[in-house]
């Protein structure tokens, strides 16, 4: 089984190209937004997670996700006002679920168990989690009348003065206590020593020796395994000690046990899912090899675009006579052009020769040039090579005497290039250049409208699709799409009724175009939203039967995570940039640390 990346005006999505060529909101790669598939995999615009990145709920009492590999998309130069994380994740592939997003699947598992969860970590240090404050229901005094004091309650004693030189800042003192308290306890007081370990590591941790709250934190945790305070304190002494995979499990198992309710576990999973992933994308990517995507997602990516010359099949005079009646045959160019032999491959889906034949065309300077070196850097970008493909982008937008059509379509591909690169400055200008020299492309607002959604211009974004689905009504992504940006415009205010209306949008579009899988997946983000997790899972089974191989539906949905974890290695072997491989990585790794997390704890798996 192979993983389809969805395409979008740079490139690919990993994931699944949705039905009919739909790609959805969240699934741009490296260019537009959301949804498009114009690109091919360019930096992350062909490639982009289609993870539906559910978007992170602002009011109420919802479960927060978290989002890793989502780091804000910043202007050229640093400069500018990053994107918000559930923005990064449409650059990603929009409706996606990113990095730590794998582990949102508990809190949500657990907000349908009406599990209120861990809301904050206590302060007040000394405490175990759970059980009382000093040990968890710690033996009392023998009796009223008795003068000697037990074991224990010396032990408690000396805790209480460790914890007085410990607000005091005076955390040697504290550290001679705790070990005093240690020694002292009966080793059958398990809830009551774990406490005075991770006093101890408390301590340590304020004199910066993170090894020795590591193994402090690691004796609390083996005295009482779901001591969350222990369990958070160690994940942060591990990020010191720069054992990201280990801080990652403990994290994760703190984001489960605290039902998602605390930011700070959450933070640091999100930071380490980021680290991770860069880690490891940084030492594949340089070693790999280019790989064509699948016949599937070309296609599917073709198919994103209505003005796309060079996607259009060869004309009639462009065959030969003896194949023009040939029905189901593949027809012959009558004329010596690498660029028509390319064309012609591609109709026999030998997209292997592409590039080769259109290299012909264009050292030739022959009539066909133009289009040779368009196709040319599509394909460039769909193989993960931008830098190969920018000069004939370059070129083609140039030639101030080649179609409109042509230059058009290569200013959507740069421009979705550029967002995928990080410079929103850039591709701003080129979505704005194709829209001054071709108004009637209906591709260039419905690409630019992704844009918008990323920059969070959410009503220019709602302008842009509008102008898209009056070009071309029966346009499935840009209809599912405005419909998601008008949710999203009202999710953030106050009123409940544009709300209301923005789900019936949703309904309206998944009954005109019910083979856009992009349209359930949205919708399923924003049942989830409203708590209506029931329907959300039908929309998500709908989109999971349009798109089969899509991991992250699987991922976001809630279930078989080791199906998940198997589609996202796959993903990450056909990732076209090596931001793409980094947000691969930290979902997989996301998905892998919940899994080791439940078989420890004794947690079950959520399942489809």
């Amino acid at each position: 089984m192979r993983i389809i990346l969805t395409r979008t005006p740079c490139g690919y999505t990993t994931a699944p190209a949705g039905g009919g060529g739909q790609t959805g909101p969240g699934r741009a790669a490296g260019g537009s937004a959301c949804t498009t598939r114009a690109l091919p995999p360019c930096s992350g615009c062909p490639v982009t997670l289609s993870l539906r990145s559910r978007p992170v709920p602002s009011r109420g009492r919802r479960c927060e996700r978290v989002m890793a590999a989502s780091k804000p998309v910043e202007a050229a130069g640093g400069g500018g006002a990053g994107l918000s994380r559930w923005q990064l994740a449409l650059v990603l592939g929009a409706p996606i679920l990113l990095g730590a997003g794998a582990l949102y699947l508990w809190g949500r598992r657990a907000a349908r168990r009406g599990g209120k969860g861990a809301s904050e970590r206590k302060t007040p240090e000394g405490r175990a989690s759970p059980g009382p404050c000093g040990g968890g229901g710690g033996v009392q005094p023998d009796g009223p009348g008795h003068e000697e004091t037990s074991p224990l309650d010396r032990a408690q004693a000396a805790k209480n003065k460790g914890n007085k030189y410990f607000k005091a800042g005076k955390y040697e003192q504290a550290i001679q206590c705790y070990t005093e308290a240690i020694s002292l306890c009966p080793p059958e007081k398990n809830l009551d020593l774990s406490t005075f370990y991770q006093n101890r590591a408390a301590a340590y941790e304020q004199l910066q020796k993170w090894t020795e709250v590591a193994q402090d934190c690691t004796k609390a945790v083996e005295l009482n395994p779901k001591y969350v305070k222990a369990l958070f304190r160690r994940a942060k002494a591990h990020e010191k000690l720069d054992n990201k995979k280990e801080c990652l499990e403990d994290v994760t198992a703190v984001c489960i046990l605290e039902a998602f309710q605390n930011q700070q576990s959450m933070l640091l999973a999100d930071k380490v899912l980021k680290l991770l992933g860069k880690e490891k994308a940084k030492e594949k990517y340089k070693n790999r090899e280019p790989l064509m995507p699948s016949p599937q997602f070309i296609k599917s990516y073709f198919s994103s675009f209505t003005d796309d010359i060079i996607s259009q099949p060869l004309l009639k005079g462009e065959k030969s006579d003896e194949d023009k009646d040939k029905e189901g045959e593949a027809s012959e160019v009558k004329e010596n052009s690498g660029y028509l032999r390319a064309k012609q491959y591609m109709e026999e889906e030998n997209y292997d020769k592409i590039i080769s034949e259109s290299t012909k065309e264009i050292e030739a300077k022959g009539k066909y040039m133009a289009e040779a070196l368009l196709l040319r850097a599509t394909f460039y970008l769909l193989i993960g090579n931008a830098n190969a493909a920018k000069p004939d982008l370059d070129q083609v937008i140039s030639m101030e005497d080649a179609n409109v059509k042509l230059r058009a379509n290569a200013l959507i591909k740069r421009g979705s290039m550029y967002m995928q690169q990080q410079q929103p400055v850039l591709s701003t200008q080129d979505f704005n250049m194709a829209a001054d020299i071709d108004p009637q492309n209906a591709d260039v607002y419905h690409h630019r409208g992704q844009l918008k959604i990323l920059l969070d211009q959410i009503e220019e974004a709602v302008e842009d699709f509008d102008e898209c689905i009056r070009l071309r009504p029966d346009s499935a992504l840009a209809q599912a799409q405005k419909c998601f940006a008008l949710y999203r415009q009202a999710y953030t205010g106050s009123n409940a009724l544009p709300v209301q209306v923005a789900m019936k949008g949703f309904e309206d579009v998944i009954k005109n175009f019910p083979k856009c899988a992009e349209g359930y997946a949205l919708y399923a983000q924003a049942l989830t939203d409203q708590q209506q997790f029931g329907k959300a899972d039908e929309m998500y089974d709908k989109c999971i039967d349009l798109e089969p191989d899509n991991a992250t539906t699987y991922v976001h949905k809630g279930g078989n995570l080791d199906k998940a974890i198997e589609m996202f290695n796959k993903a990450i072997n056909l990732a076209k940039s090596e931001m793409e491989m980094a947000h691969l990585y930290s979902l997989c790794d996301a998905a892998y640390a919940q899994t080791e997390v439940a078989k420890k704890y004794g947690l079950k798996p959520p399942t489809l």
